[in-house]
């Protein structure tokens, strides 16, 4: 297992070195989108329409963050669980999104698209939705404001804590755990 410090937008380098059980500290811009989002961005793509964000390098993470507390800029931003948007997360990876962020397993079809386009899944901890807030500097709604905390919000990130579950490679951190017990 290796460290890594990168920065977001990511590119097919980035994601390349990556194997299943690393470690990484992101720091930049990440969007946050969960179901109902998802559906409204593959609805505008149906349609042809911009959408409000570019998907080329993005990162999206999976989280409906709780109100901001005075002096904050979001709540608890703990991860939401992955799978429910597996249906809308290849076709998103083929054009051009990098890596998701969430908690749990992906479908067969996901870990295909992170292969087919050099894409990575990110776990993060689940439970610890404040420790990981205080790794966002800056969030701003920038679409579906009308859903509340599945708003598409851009996050400003400073070495966001992330482990790899699944690589570009076809690996899972979760079928086969590094534990030195």
């Amino acid at each position: 297992m290796a460290t890594y410090e990168l920065t977001a937008p990511l590119c097919d380098e980035d994601v390349k070195k990556l194997k299943a059980g690393d470690v990484v500290k992101l720091t930049g811009i990440i969007y946050t989108a969960r179901d109902a989002a998802h559906k409204r961005l593959c609805d505008m793509l149906d349609k042809g329409e911009e959408l409000p964000f570019d998907l080329k390098g993005a990162v999206i993470y999976y989280v409906g963050p709780s109100p901001a507390p005075e002096g904050r800029p979001i709540g608890s931003a703990g991860p939401t669980t992955s799978y429910r948007m597996d249906s809308y997360a290849p076709r998103l990876h083929s054009l051009g999104v990098k890596a998701t962020i969430g908690k749990g397993k992906r479908s067969a079809e996901v870990r295909k698209a992170l292969e087919d386009h050099t894409g990575v899944y990110f776990g993060a901890t689940g439970g610890a939705g404040a420790l990981l807030s205080q790794c966002i500097d800056k969030a701003e709604v920038i679409a579906f404001d009308e859903l509340g905390p599945e708003a598409i919000r851009k996050l400003t990130v400073t070495k966001f804590p992330l482990l790899v579950v699944n690589d570009s490679y076809g690996n899972e951190q979760y079928a086969k755990p590094n534990y030195d017990l």
